[in-house]
């Protein structure tokens, strides 16, 4: 898989995404990861990606010339634009699971107080939010969607099901996790965990993540969810 992030702050998502899982997976060629200065397709001899507003207003706007030549040179038959912008669809694991079995990703990344609306009408295939807040630039928010998706890759974790029991995978948050020593201060390991039966423990384990969704993410749950909580002491 192809990924293009399109910035003025190519830095920014280099940091992490040289890191880790990531690191590995570019290594190995699970993921073809390529960050662009917006810049080198600012024509002018001051490279000027930004201009004031028609209409007035705070702030600056990111001007269309430097988008259109960019993703006319980036994008090929088979390419998904994604724009990062507050306004756009929020970003969930089934969007991150859906875009992983795209072929490429090519994505925009805002700054100031927004991208010319040229460029979303003419360019955009999604534009997708990671969240209700606003950051400082786009960039910020295509490394958390790279990760997102090139996690669920083939080959990008070291176990293949990693990505199968994870939160918001089967529509709830994760059960919790334990390691040795099982008694930690006081603090014991519940006895389920420790009494090799796997179907017990398996049980254990989606109660604990229902009551979890319950009481954290009950927006996840629909008005019919049924009830397994069960006594696995």
């Amino acid at each position: 898989m192809r990924i293009d992030i399109l910035t003025l702050f190519p830095g920014i998502c280099e940091g992490p995404l040289g890191e880790s899982m990531m690191k590995r997976a570019r290594e190995s060629g699970v993921a073809d990861l390529r960050i662009h200065n917006l810049r080198d397709w600012a024509r002018d001899k001051h490279r000027l990606t930004d201009d004031i507003p028609f209409g007035g207003g705070p702030g600056m706007v990111m001007k269309p010339e430097p988008f259109f030549a960019a993703v006319e040179d980036l994008r090929g038959p088979d390419t998904h634009v994604i724009l990062l912008s507050p306004r756009g669809r929020c970003f969930d694991q089934a969007t991150a699971r859906q875009w992983s079995a795209r072929p490429h990703l090519l994505l925009l990344c805002g700054h100031y107080e927004g991208v010319d609306q040229r460029v979303v009408d003419a360019l955009v295939d999604e534009e997708i939010s990671i969240g209700d807040y606003v950051l400082t630039n786009g960039a910020i928010a295509a490394a958390v969607l790279t990760d997102a998706v090139v996690r669920l890759l083939p080959g990008a974790l070291g176990d293949a099901t990693s990505a199968l029991d994870e939160s918001f995978s089967h529509g709830h948050i994760e059960y919790p996790h334990y390691t040795r020593p099982a008694d930690f201060q006081g603090m014991k390991v519940p006895e389920i965990l420790l009494s090799g039966h796997h179907a017990k423990i398996e049980a254990w384990r989606r109660a604990q993540s229902l009551e979890l969704t319950r009481q954290r993410r009950p927006d996840l749950l629909p008005p019919t969810e049924p009830d397994t909580a069960v006594d696995c002491v």
